[in-house]
């Protein structure tokens, strides 16, 4: 069962939704999510905000965190998830910002990402990844990654998080 099967089983066994907060992933988790027969029953969509200004006018990021810190960064991603599950909804949130390449953003080396979900009774949890690999391999990873974090939060399985993965891997 791929992740995104295992993710959508889980919520919808527990009568609960999901909605998605992009920012390097670009719409691939959304993508990995409705690839699964029968994902509407638990997605309820997703917001890909690509441009760092979207994050505080569509999401709710604090405008005033991100001109401090720039979009790469674990509050922000926090602040992501929490925001789109605010804005659609949704039961849980899960949010995705990094930087894929090919060059550096905000003083941040391609592979830096956070990945981050939000859950009805807590505040949020966030990952922080050093990825290798190319920019598919970095947003791939990510996709993966966001997936185990929530279906770790939900039961579906814990696994050790490595911190460093090599693309493709």
């Amino acid at each position: 069962m791929t992740a995104a099967a295992q993710v959508l089983r889980l919520l919808a066994g527990r009568g609960e939704t999901l909605a998605v907060a992009e920012s390097l992933t670009g719409g691939l988790v959304a993508a990995e999510l409705t690839s699964v027969p029968g994902a509407s029953q638990a997605f309820r969509g997703s917001v890909t905000a690509y441009a760092t200004p979207l994050k505080s006018e569509v999401l709710g990021v604090d405008a005033e965190l991100l001109a401090a810190r720039g979009a790469v960064d674990a509050e922000v991603a926090r602040q992501m998830a929490a925001g789109v599950r605010r804005a659609l909804g949704a039961d849980w949130g899960a949010a995705t910002t990094g930087v894929a390449g090919p060059d550096t953003q905000d003083g941040h080396p391609v592979g830096t990402v956070f990945v981050a979900v939000c859950g009805p009774c807590d505040a949020g949890k966030v990952t922080a990844l050093r990825l290798n690999g190319g920019r598919a391999d970095i947003r791939r990873e990510s996709v993966r990654s966001v997936l185990e974090l929530l279906s770790g939060e939900l039961g579906g399985y814990a696994s050790a998080q490595d911190t460093e993965h090599n693309g493709g891997n």
